[in-house]
C-alpha cells in the first residue's frame, strides 16, 4: 500500500517552535521544540526501535498478537509501556507503538526544550506552557479540519491520539472516521484510541462508546466522528477551526 501524504503536518505551527522532521525506518515524526533536537531525536529513535526490535525478534507475537500480553519487568520501558496500555485496553501491544514512541522521544526531548510537541502519524505528545490547539483530522467527513480541541496547558503532558476506521493503515474493527482520546499517558491514549474506535460499527454507537470510554482508569476524554455525526465526552473542548 503507497503510504498516504501527511498532509495535515502543513497546519502544524507554534509561535517560538521550530519544526522538524525525524524519519527512521517506519517511525516518521515531526517534532516541534524551541530549536532544532533532529540529531538527538533521531538517536532517540534509533535507541527506542532497537529496543523494540530486539524483543521483538524474542517474541515474535508481540508484533503480530490483538490480543493483550502479559507484563514483563524485564523488557525495555518502552515495551513495558506498550504492554502496560495493551494490557489495560484490551488489545495487542502494538496498538500503542506510535504512541509510546512519541512519549518517549518528547520526553526526553524535554530536558532541552520547555516546550515539545511530538506527531507520530496522528498520534500526539504535548508538552506545553500555554493554550495550543489540536486539529481533528476525520478524514472524508464534513467535520474534518473543521473542529480542534484546544489542549489546556495544565493537562500537560498529555497524548491525544486518534484511531480511523476509514483513513489511513492503522488496524480498526470499527467504522468511526476519528476515535481521539487525552490521556496523560500517550502510549495508553494510543491503545485506547484503537480499542474505542473498535466499538463504532455507526453513528448510533458512539454514546455506548463514550460511555465505555468514561468508565476506563486514567483517560481524561474522548471524541468520536462518524460522517456528520460528533460525540464528546470529559475534559474535551472543542473550537471552530
Amino acid at each position: 500500500m503507497k503510504p498516504q501524504p501527511r498532509t495535515y503536518r502543513t497546519r502544524m505551527a507554534r509561535p517560538g517552535l521550530v519544526g522538524f522532521r525525524v524519519t527512521v525506518k517506519e517511525t516518521d515524526l515531526m517534532i516541534l521544540a524551541a530549536r532544532d533536537l533532529s540529531l538527538r531525536a533521531r538517536d532517540l529513535v534509533i535507541q527506542e526501535r532497537q529496543q523494540l526490535e530486539a524483543y521483538i525478534a524474542q517474541r515474535p507475537e508481540f508484533l503480530t498478537t490483538l490480543q493483550p500480553l502479559p507484563a514483563d519487568s524485564y523488557a525495555p520501558p518502552v515495551v513495558q509501556n506498550m504492554l502496560a496500555a495493551g494490557l489495560q485496553m484490551k488489545v495487542g501491544p502494538m496498538a500503542a507503538v506510535a504512541g509510546a514512541i512519541a512519549e518517549r522521544v518528547g520526553k526526553a526531548l524535554a530536558t532541552d526544550s520547555e516546550e515539545v510537541i511530538v506527531e507520530n502519524g496522528g498520534d500526539i505528545f504535548l508538552k506545553i506552557n500555554s493554550l495550543a490547539t489540536v486539529a481533528l483530522f476525520a478524514g472524508k467527513s464534513p467535520l474534518s479540519h473543521r473542529l480542534g480541541l484546544k489542549i489546556a496547558p495544565e493537562l500537560s503532558p498529555l497524548g491525544v491520539c486518534t484511531s480511523s476506521g476509514t483513513v489511513g493503515h492503522s488496524l480498526s474493527f470499527g467504522r468511526a472516521d476519528a476515535a481521539c482520546v487525552l490521556a496523560p499517558s500517550t502510549a495508553l491514549a494510543d491503545a485506547a484510541a484503537t480499542a474505542l474506535g473498535n466499538r463504532v460499527q455507526n453513528a448510533d454507537a458512539i454514546p455506548y462508546a463514550l460511555g465505555w470510554l468514561a468508565d476506563v482508569k486514567g483517560i481524561l476524554g474522548g471524541v468520536i466522528v462518524v460522517g456528520d455525526k460528533l460525540g464528546v465526552w470529559g475534559r474535551v473542548e472543542l473550537i471552530p477551526l
